[in-house]
C-alpha cells in the first residue's frame, strides 16, 4: 500500500498544469499579502491573547467576535451554530455567495485552542520572524492566512465571482459529544460543497513544504475483561483459570503482533487490572484493587486505533473483535468497545488531483513542487469528517512548530507563502463551472 501511494501521489504532482507567470489578477493578489503583512500580524495578535481553550465557552465566543467583522467587510454572512448540547461553545459559518452555477469551496479551520485559561502560556510574543503564543499556529494562524487570502481576492477582483463558505469549529482540539451532532453541520456544508481545503498547518519534511492529501482516523478503544477469582494457591489450575491479567496480557500481546500492516497502528495508553479495576469517567485514568494473593477478577484497558481507509479501520475492528472473543482460561467475560472517533481521509485519486493544482499554482510562484506527505506524519482532523463526500486538501494554514505545548510558534514568513498559494487556488478553482452532479 505504502508504495502504491507513494507512485499515484507522484503521478498526480508531475500532472499538475504550469502557468509561467502570474497574469493580472494573481500578480494583485500577491502584492496585497505583502502589502497587508502588519495588519495581519495584528490580527493574528489579538486573536492569540484571546485565550479560547476547548472548554472555555466564552472565550472561544470571544474569538468569534473578532473573527466575524474581518469578513462581514468582504461581503461574508456570518451564522452561529451554538453547540451547549455538546459540551461546546459552537461553530462559526461564514458564508460568500458569488457566481451561480461556480465551484463552492468548503474552507476549514477551528476558533478553539489546547491552552485553557488555566494554562501559563497566554500571550502572543513577535520576535523576528516568529511568532509565539498559544494557538499562533494551530488554528488562529490558519484563520489569518484565511482572511489574508480572500482580502488580497477582494482586491484583486476574484472574490466577487467566489462561492466560499468557511467553517470555524469551536471544538477541533476535543470535540463535544456525542461527535454525530457535533460535525452534523460540517458534514452538511461539505455535501453541498464542491471542494475542501483545510487550513491547519503546512507540513515541511527535511525544510521542504509539503502536500498532504491523507489523514489517518483516531479511534479509541476499550477492552473489559472479568475472570474468575479467588486465592492465588489455585491460579492456572483448570478450575480457577488465569485471571483476568494474564488474559490482558495475551489479548495485547495478540493484538500487537496479528494486526500491524501498511499505515495501521494500535497504542495501549493505559491499562489497569487487579481484584477489582475501572476507568473513570473521564476516560484519562484508571484504577485497580486487590492483593497479591486473590487471582485478578478484573482488567481493563485503553488505547487507540489509527487507520488511512474506512476498509482498512472497519477490517482491523473485525479482527481485534476477533482476538477478544477467543478462549482464555478463568475469563468469564471479554468485550472490546470502540467510541467515537475521527475518520480516516484516505489518498484519493479527487485529492491527489488537487495536489497537482496546488503544485500548479506553486510553478507560477516561483516555489518547489510540494511532495505528497506520507500520512504517517500527520494526526486526525476536522476535514477527516467530510471526505467521504468531498475531495479535499489539508495543510492550507503556515509552517508551526511546538503546536500544543507552551512555546508554540509559528514561521512568519509562511504565513505569506500560504495566503498567496491559497488566494491563486481559492481563485482558479472557483472561477470553473460546477459540475451537473456531485
Amino acid at each position: 500500500m505504502r508504495v502504491m501511494f507513494g507512485i499515484l501521489a507522484s503521478l498526480a504532482v508531475a500532472s499538475g498544469s504550469a502557468q509561467a507567470a502570474p497574469n493580472v489578477s494573481e500578480a494583485k493578489m500577491i502584492a496585497t499579502v505583502d502589502a497587508e503583512q502588519a495588519r495581519t500580524l495584528k490580527f493574528l495578535e489579538t486573536m492569540v491573547n484571546q485565550n479560547s481553550g476547548s472548554r472555555n465557552l466564552d472565550g472561544v465566543r470571544k474569538v468569534r467576535d473578532i473573527v466575524i467583522p474581518e469578513f462581514t467587510a468582504l461581503g461574508f454572512t456570518a451564522r452561529w451554530i451554538p453547540m451547549e448540547q455538546t459540551e461546546r461553545a459552537g461553530h462559526l459559518v461564514l458564508t460568500h455567495k458569488g457566481r451561480k452555477g461556480a465551484k463552492k469551496l468548503l474552507l476549514i479551520g477551528h476558533l478553539d485552542t489546547v491552552f485553557e485559561p488555566d494554562s501559563p502560556f497566554q500571550q502572543y510574543v513577535l520576535r523576528g520572524d516568529k511568532a509565539i503564543g498559544p494557538g499562533v499556529g494551530d488554528d488562529k494562524g490558519g484563520i489569518a492566512v484565511i482572511v489574508a487570502a480572500l482580502r488580497a481576492m477582494q482586491a484583486a477582483g476574484t472574490l466577487k465571482d467566489a462561492n466560499i463558505e468557511v467553517f470555524l469549529t469551536g471544538d477541533e482540539e476535543e470535540a463535544g459529544h456525542p461527535v454525530e451532532v457535533a460535525r452534523a453541520d460540517l458534514v452538511a456544508s461539505a455535501k453541498a460543497a464542491h471542494i475542501a481545503l483545510d487550513f491547519e498547518g503546512l507540513s515541511r519534511v527535511d525544510g521542504k513544504d509539503m502536500g498532504s492529501i491523507a489523514r489517518r482516523s483516531s479511534q479509541s478503544w476499550t477492552l473489559t475483561i472479568e475472570a474468575k477469582s479467588g486465592h492465588s494457591s489455585g491460579v492456572w489450575s483448570a478450575n480457577a483459570g488465569d485471571g483476568a491479567i494474564y488474559a490482558a496480557a495475551r489479548i495485547v500481546t495478540a493484538l500487537r503482533d496479528e494486526l500491524p500492516e501498511p499505515y495501521l497502528t494500535l497504542n495501549v495508553g493505559l491499562i489497569a487490572g487487579g481484584a477489582g479495576a475501572e476507568v473513570a469517567e473521564d476516560n484519562a485514568h484508571v484504577s485497580a484493587q486487590g492483593k497479591t494473593n486473590i487471582i485478578a477478577g478484573k482488567a481493563v484497558a485503553r488505547g487507540d486505533l489509527r487507520t488511512l481507509s474506512p476498509e482498512q479501520n472497519t477490517a482491523a475492528m473485525r479482527k481485534m473483535e476477533a482476538i477478544v472473543a477467543r478462549p482464555f482460561p478463568g475469563v468469564t467475560s471479554a468485550r472490546i468497545e470502540f467510541s467515537e472517533g475521527y475518520p480516516p481521509m484516505a489518498p484519493t485519486d479527487g485529492n491527489k488531483a488537487l495536489l497537482a493544482r496546488l503544485n500548479a499554482v506553486n510553478t507560477t510562484l516561483g516555489l518547489e513542487q510540494m511532495q505528497p506527505l506520507d500520512p504517517m506524519k500527520r494526526g486526525a482532523g476536522d476535514i477527516s469528517f467530510v471526505a467521504a463526500y468531498i475531495d479535499g486538501l489539508v495543510g492550507l494554514g503556515p509552517y508551526s512548530t511546538g503546536d500544543h505545548a507552551p512555546g508554540e510558534t509559528v514561521d512568519v514568513p509562511s504565513l505569506w507563502t500560504q495566503a498567496k498559494r491559497a488566494a491563486l487556488l481559492m481563485s482558479r478553482l472557483a472561477s470553473e463551472k460546477a459540475p451537473a452532479t456531485k
